[in-house]
């Protein structure tokens, strides 16, 4: 297979966009830990506290958006990062990106394998788990285009589900089906049976983070900034779309477990979506929901490895590691990467069977607050984007896609995303995650710093960053309006088809670089 150097291939559709960040967002979190919040917060704590969670995401997806159409990277949050925030919490944010995804895809293989036991008792876990691994391999590894397209389906299948599985659930509220337990049927009493908030308020803040599990996934709409056609109009079109799908399927669902499963039923010993199902008396209950998981763990994997993927590919295109891990094959695929972000879920699977209560709880608690931590990124790199927009003298009209209420919005977003990370602190059985979490990020600083004075002292390149001395990369401006941040000053790579387009003589808009570093020197 031939390998070259750095193209992706802008092969996505619109149709695969919307699907991958709706089917990103809908994944094992609903399926299978909504139960323990319920649990947790009781069942109007829980409708109050998703409900919160898709206005942070929201607010989130918003300052993405005007990020991502202005600058449409593979691996877009960490070069934002990297460029509006500082190189080192550039790479901070992609180790963390890529460790959440690795970690995840360990267990979702293993859940996977446990899954199809169900059905084939005899068999070994490890067989199983194998078997997707080379299918989540392989969808990752043709092209970008078949990955879309598998993504696509796999997603279908769960927003499917989650529409029928509400569907069914209103039906049954209203008295179209028996529920088991009720005489006559239980309408909304279960919403108040013990109180608005049987387990305390504070309940609604310490599953936060939890909550926040589940909506993770929605950024993904960034990372596929780099490979989709015509980003301009397909990423706007995706963020739009967020929130009354956020409302619809997660909301939704919640109104349905907690109004049909009494609160102190639910937990994460069995899915509160089979405990509906089974409550209604649908025949083969746990086999359709136990496909339709199987999917969904199949469908975070396929996205997973993917975002694990480009996120090397991005560090490496910004010379960072290893250049190795930027080089592509014919079709578009960043080969070497990909099967780096696949030993790393072999990895975090092996860990979890020899080390579970150390090595695997240490990741599992760092990537717990990951994605939290990517968020407070992608809100201050935007507050610090549009700083520097302003200074340049350029006018906002010129913006495709713009932030509402700036600066309201991203620091909404940026201090609800820090808030739900302190107040953890709060729940004893989630503590941990942020006593691990502070030294790993210390640690992934220390080693971009020392990477970086290695690298000055051998005279090599270490990457380009906002408050590098040596930046030589100016914003440029292309031909489709969006912004070049790819050290532009030599030559502006256009990724299309495969190909890349030198453009020599494009113009570069030195005052917007200039504008950036007093942005980030100012905040």
């Amino acid at each position: 297979m031939e390998i070259k150097q750095g193209t992706l291939q802008r092969k996505m559709e619109a149709r695969h966009l919307l699907m991958i960040s709706l089917g990103g967002v809908i994944g094992t979190g609903l399926f299978l830990s909504s139960g323990y919040t319920i649990h947790q917060a009781g069942p109007v704590g829980t409708i109050l506290a998703y409900a919160i969670g898709a206005v942070i995401v929201y607010a989130v997806m918003l300052c993405l958006g005007e990020l991502s159409v202005a600058m449409p990277q593979t691996g877009s949050f960490h070069v934002y990062a990297n460029r509006f925030i500082g190189p080192g919490t550039g790479f901070t944010v992609a180790i963390l990106y890529w460790l959440t995804w690795t970690v995840a895809l360990g267990s979702e293989f293993t859940a996977a394998g446990l899954i199809m036991r169900n059905w084939f008792p005899h068999s070994p876990t490890w067989m199983w788990s194998l078997i997707f691994m080379i299918v989540i391999f392989l969808s990752n590894a043709f092209s970008v285009r078949f990955f879309a397209e598998t993504e696509f389906w796999f997603a279908s299948i769960k927003v499917l589900a989650i529409v029928l599985f509400i569907g069914i659930g209103l039906l049954a509220i209203f008295g179209a089906f028996h529920v088991q337990g009720y005489n006559p049927q239980p309408l909304f009493h279960n919403l108040y049976a013990d109180g608005l908030f049987p387990t305390g308020f504070k309940g609604v803040f310490t599953t936060m983070l939890t909550v926040n599990f589940a909506f993770s996934g929605t950024e993904l709409i960034g990372v596929t900034a780099g490979e989709v056609k015509d980003p301009a109009r397909t990423i706007p079109k995706a963020i739009h779309t967020t929130l009354w799908r956020l409302i619809i399927f997660f909301i939704g669902s919640i109104t349905v477990m907690a109004t049909l499963i009494p609160w102190k039923q639910a937990g994460v010993d069995q899915s509160p979506f089979v405990l509906v199902f089974k409550s209604i008396g649908l025949p083969f209950a746990g086999d359709i929901l136990n496909f339709v998981i199987l999917t969904a763990i199949l469908s975070a994997a396929n996205s997973g490895l993917y975002a694990s993927t480009r996120m090397l590919w991005s560090l490496a295109h910004e010379n960072t590691i290893s250049s190795l891990f930027g080089k592509t094959t014919r079709h578009g695929v960043p080969l070497l990467a990909l099967v780096a972000s696949m030993l790393g879920g072999v990895l975090a699977l092996l860990s979890s069977v020899v080390a579970a209560s150390t090595v695997y709880l240490v990741l599992v608690s760092i990537s717990g607050l990951a994605v939290v931590l990517v968020w407070m990124a992608i809100a201050l790199s935007e507050i610090n984007f549009r700083k520097s927009w302003v200074l340049s003298g350029r006018p906002l009209s010129e913006l495709k896609f713009k932030t509402p209420w700036y600066p309201v919005i991203p620091w909404i977003a940026f201090i609800a995303s820090l808030l739900s990370c302190v107040l953890i602190v709060f729940d004893p059985t989630q503590r941990t995650a942020l006593l691990y979490m502070i030294p790993f990020v210390l640690c992934c600083y220390g080693v971009y710093f020392a990477k970086t004075a290695i690298d000055k002292r051998s005279g090599g390149r270490h990457g380009s960053g906002a408050d590098d001395a040596e930046f030589d990369g100016d914003f440029a401006i292309g031909g489709d309006g969006a912004i070049d941040i790819d050290g532009g000053a030599e030559a502006n790579r256009a990724v299309d088809g495969g190909a890349v387009a030198e453009n020599s003589e494009v113009a570069a808009v030195s005052a917007v670089a200039e504008a950036a570093e007093i942005a980030g020197e100012r905040s």
